[in-house]
């Protein structure tokens, strides 16, 4: 049982990521949880690139107990829009999923009383008016997520996700059948001059590989008729900041693996991963003739037999593309959590909670989803007002 002194007692609110760094690392190791999109090492990337190019400022809650151990920590960021301080976590759209990073023992035994005192003391430093939480999953390696013990609601994106049960066999992970027809596809493949699989770990490996990446995905993208949020620059910077970075225990903040030949690269699957799960960030595949071969895929099956033996779970990040439900039969349980600290959060809350529930009623609509789509394009092809408040409200309705 939990005594008095370690339950919350207290917060610390950082707004300088080096002088959190410390707390932070000490909460990734083994004996904590967290997903691989809350390192250090990645979100530090994104704030230096992305966040604080669009004047998103740290807001690092550190939870303590009584005896001033942290329990857990916050990674957020902390923006003003419409005069409402919203802190949401960090790394936006680029992390399929948010988290604190949590005290194992504490996570398992959280209650509604230690997380009602922790938002009193965020809302008694008065520093921001609403936590907007979006894609939070529910479990984290078989662990509760303390943060659901807040109120919360669906959240309007889904994550396939394939779980690997102990003792499992790659034939179990793809069906024989479509296993066979990957392996016609690859025939034709397999002639070329210096076919082959494998993750990159060499700095210039990694280079070749983003710069086709940053050439092909906004083709790939515009022939979708979809924007291309890769285009941008900052967030070049930042992706190529987080595959360079190497990892204490090895390995790249960002993980990619690639199918290529000495013509050219074919596809590429970019993800982060633990000693647990892999989880996909972005993927492309070649604009060429070899296209018809469905690489992809190929690729897909090339990774899935990787993560056989060496993860216990992986998806291939939010959306319900059809070659996600090929090997991925099961749903990511997910939630969005919206917590007023202020009046004036309570106010925004309403509204958040309301065009949350918008986008669930245009998404199970397909003429509106149509709609929206192409306004969504057509806003983030305005670059010069993609920085007003006002675009971003609509951004965020679409």
């Amino acid at each position: 049982m939990w005594s008095r002194s370690t339950r919350v007692a207290a917060v610390d609110i950082v707004h300088d990521l080096a002088a959190a760094e410390a707390v932070w690392r000490s909460l990734e190791s083994p004996n904590h949880s967290a997903t691989p999109y809350q390192r250090f090492d990645f979100l530090a990337a994104w704030q230096r690139h992305v966040g604080e190019r669009a004047g998103l400022s740290p807001y690092l809650v550190i939870v303590r107990d009584g005896d001033s151990r942290p329990l857990g920590l916050l990674p957020l960021a902390l923006q003003t829009a419409f005069g409402v301080r919203c802190a949401s976590f960090m790394g936006g759209a680029h992390a399929t999923f948010n988290m604190g990073l949590w005290d194992r023992d504490f996570a398992a035994t959280a209650t509604e009383h230690d997380l009602h005192s922790l938002t009193a003391m965020l809302a008694a430093r008065d520093e921001a008016d609403v936590l907007v939480l979006r894609r939070q999953p529910t479990y984290w390696r078989d662990l509760q997520n303390p943060l659901r013990l807040l109120p919360h609601e669906p959240s309007t994106v889904h994550c396939p996700v394939r779980t690997i049960e102990p003792g499992a066999t790659t034939v179990s992970l793809i069906s024989e059948s479509l296993r066979r027809r990957l392996q016609r596809k690859e025939r034709k493949l397999q002639p070329l001059a210096g076919y082959r699989y494998y993750i990159a770990s060499e700095d210039v490996d990694i280079t070749r590989l983003l710069d086709w990446f940053f050439q092909v995905k906004p083709q790939r993208m515009a022939q979708q008729k979809l924007p291309c949020v890769f285009a941008e620059p900052d967030v070049q910077e930042f992706i190529r900041g987080a595959c360079m970075t190497k990892l204490a225990g090895g390995g790249r903040a960002i993980e990619i693996h690639a199918l290529e030949c000495d013509e050219e690269v074919i596809a590429i699957f970019a993800g982060v991963a633990d000693d647990h799960r892999f989880s996909t960030m972005f993927n492309t595949y070649t604009m060429s003739r070899k296209a018809k071969c469905s690489p992809g895929l190929v690729l897909m099956r090339y990774v899935i037999d990787h993560f056989a033996g060496h993860y216990r779970a992986f998806d291939f990040g939010i959306g319900l593309h059809d070659y996600k439900l090929l090997v991925c039969p099961d749903y990511e349980p997910i939630f969005d959590s919206f917590i007023p600290l202020s009046v004036r959060g309570r106010f925004a809350v309403g509204a958040i909670s309301a065009v949350n529930e918008a986008k669930r009623f245009v998404k199970s609509n397909p003429a509106l989803l149509d709609i929206a789509q192409n306004l969504r394009g057509r806003l983030q092809s305005a670059k010069a007002f993609q920085t007003t408040s006002l675009v971003f409200l609509l951004q965020t309705c679409c």
